[in-house]
Parts: C-alpha cells; sequence; structure tokens
C-alpha cells in the first residue's frame, strides 16, 4: 500500500483532501476558542465544540479515503493530516484539561508520547531521513482518541447522555491512550533500527 501511494504521490497543493486538511487546521483556534469561552465568562458553548470536533473527525476520514480513491496523495497532505490531527488533540487536551474534564495525568501521557515522537524525529532528520508514514496502528489510536473527546465533553453534563457519554468516552479514551504508546513504541523500534543500519553501514 506504502509503496502504491508513493508512486503516485502528486506536488498539487489544491487538491480536495489537502483543502480538507487545511479546513481542519482552521478549525483547531475555533474550537479550543468555543470550548474555553465559559471558563472566561462567556456562554456555555459545548455543542458548537462538538459540532466542531465531528467535523473534523469526518474530515479525516475523508482527506485520506479521497486521496487514495482519486490518487491526490501529495507531499503536502503527508504533512498537513498527522499536523491537523496533532494540533486537534493538543487543542483538546488543553480545552478539557483546562475545564477539568481530563484528569492531569492522562494529558501528561498523552504530551509526554507526542515529546518522545518529536525527539525520534529530530534523530531521524539528523540522519537524514524523512519521518515515517503514518501506520495503521497510529491512525487507529487517533480516532479513539477523537471518538473519546467529543464525548467526554458531552460528559460534563448532567442526565443519561452524559453518564453515556462518560462510559464510551474513557472507553475510547483508554484504547485511544494505548494504541497511541503502542504506534510510538513501533516509531521508536524502526527509529532505532535505521540509525543501526546507518551505523553498521558507515
Amino acid at each position: 500500500m506504502e509503496v502504491q501511494e508513493t508512486r503516485v504521490q502528486t506536488d498539487r497543493v489544491l487538491t480536495i483532501p489537502n483543502i480538507l486538511s487545511m479546513a481542519r487546521l482552521v478549525g483547531v483556534p475555533l474550537f479550543l476558542w468555543l470550548i474555553l469561552w465559559p471558563v472566561f465568562g462567556g456562554p456555555n458553548c459545548d455543542g458548537w465544540a462538538l459540532l466542531v470536533l465531528m467535523l473534523s473527525g469526518i474530515s479525516d476520514y475523508l482527506d485520506g479515503k479521497l486521496a487514495r480513491r482519486w490518487n491526490q496523495v501529495s507531499s503536502l497532505g503527508r504533512l498537513l493530516d498527522p499536523a491537523a490531527d496533532r494540533l486537534y488533540i493538543l487543542s483538546t487536551l488543553v480545552g478539557l484539561t483546562w475545564r477539568e474534564i481530563l484528569p492531569l495525568w492522562l494529558t501528561a501521557a498523552l504530551v509526554a508520547r507526542e515529546l518522545m515522537l518529536l525527539v525520534m524525529v529530530g534523530i531521524l532528520r539528523r540522519h537524514g531521513y524523512p519521518p515515517p508514514q503514518v501506520n495503521f496502528l497510529g491512525k487507529a489510536a487517533t480516532f479513539n482518541l477523537m471518538y473519546a473527546f467529543p464525548l467526554l465533553l458531552l460528559s460534563d453534563g448532567s442526565g443519561w447522555l452524559a453518564s453515556l457519554g462518560a462510559i464510551l468516552g474513557w472507553a475510547f479514551a483508554g484504547w485511544g491512550t494505548t494504541l497511541y504508546w503502542w504506534a510510538g513504541i513501533l516509531y521508536v523500534v524502526q527509529v532505532r533500527r535505521i540509525v543501526k543500519a546507518d551505523a553498521v553501514a558507515d
């Protein structure tokens, strides 16, 4: 699959998948503003914040699907898609932790994983390699977290819907965090193999 996608890769910028990824990036500060507005004395806009998150999840699925189906996998898209994923996760962590919906330990665990990956990317660049492709496990982890966050936001209320949101939200958060770290560890193993192969070649 990865070989085929590389073969049909394009340098076009204005493709439908790229436009979807750009729209997701624009939605990041909007979401953060909506979720934090009540903290600064504004009205509760959780419904609108949920809508932005839902649209982000839909566009995340569509941009990759359409890029492969229409042969519009691009260099820009390979940067935009994971960047949008990480920024949404980071902004959601900031918002939900500030609202005390997410515990600090969970936020620390997810941020620590991101910092670990940044170190790995730095090591790869030092050896002249680009960041590896996003794998299925990492994408699955992101999808789980993208489901978890709106459900946990929904749980910040009362009634049966909030209770259901808490149960499902924590289930997705648990799976998402586990898969997120699993994908991160595989990433570290991959980087270690690359660096070791370079050392042998030298």
